[in-house]
């Protein structure tokens, strides 16, 4: 008397859908082609992610939170920026040097901070898992009369 449910999987079946994919995987992790793309996917994820993380979010926050204390009014932003530019100018270079690098400082905390979190919410996704589920699907129908309802 086995139990047939719908979820139910046997080991052995799960067993064998494991080994195929991990053969498959192999055999393909030797493909130039795939191999190249693999290489490529990964510099533009991360080109993305760095472009996403340093360039537009502290640049966003910047002029985003000023924009907002403004209560969104551009004439009020600017006649409170104008007297700290002007202070900015007329400080002396060590004056500025400490200020020029207090916003770097920011500026890459910001985009750090971005980019933690982008990684996390993004993981890359590699072109060899995708190759992989689409030849799983395959072998599934193929295998379909010998395989359980969900695998």
């Amino acid at each position: 008397m086995t139990d047939r449910t719908p979820n139910h999987i046997d080991a052995p079946e799960v067993a064998a859908w494991w080994a195929e994919r991990r053969q498959y995987l192999e055999r393909v992790r030797k493909v130039p082609e795939i191999r190249q793309r693999y290489w490529r996917e990964v510099a533009i994820y991360l080109a993305r992610r760095l472009l996403w993380s340093y360039g537009f979010f502290p640049v966003f926050i910047a002029f985003w939170l000023p924009f907002v204390l403004s209560s969104f009014n551009p004439v009020v932003m600017a006649s409170d920026l104008i007297p700290v530019l002007q202070s900015f100018v007329n400080s002396n270079p060590e004056q500025q040097a400490t200020t020029i690098s207090t916003l770097a400082i920011a500026w890459l905390s910001v985009g750090s901070f971005f980019l933690v979190f982008d990684f996390v919410l993004t993981p890359f996704r590699s072109p060899y898992q995708y190759e992989a589920d689409v030849y799983m699907k395959s072998w599934e129908q193929l295998n379909h009369d010998q395989l359980p309802d969900k695998v």
